[in-house]
């Protein structure tokens, strides 16, 4: 194998490595522009506001606040970004528990 053919490989290798890390997304509710804040409650500072439509990645999740939205009354607020939280009734995991790591 030539040494072109093996940075390919190994390039394209790490292409798709990046794309299954940032491939889960969740949707947030149709026609909700959800409060980012700042920690898992709503006290929180507000940091922005999704826009409608907007899918997230959820990096990790914390329970906080109890919050009632569309998919549910819940204490569970999902990690969107560094320092940026969003509460778990307002985005369709298909689950009613935690999906992933809980955030340190």
């Amino acid at each position: 194998m030539a040494v072109e053919e093996v940075e390919s490989d190994v390039r394209e290798a790490g292409e798709a490595a990046v794309e299954m890390v940032a491939a889960t997304r969740y949707p947030v509710a149709p026609g909700y522009r959800v409060n980012v804040r700042s920690g898992p409650g709503t006290n929180y500072r507000l940091v922005r506001v999704l826009a409608y439509g907007a899918t997230v990645p959820i990096n990790c999740q914390k329970p906080g606040e109890w919050v009632s939205g569309p998919y549910g009354t819940t204490n569970i607020w999902d990690n969107i970004a560094n320092g940026q939280y969003i509460s778990d009734a307002y985005v369709h995991t298909g689950s009613d528990g935690y999906i992933t790591v809980r955030c340190t």
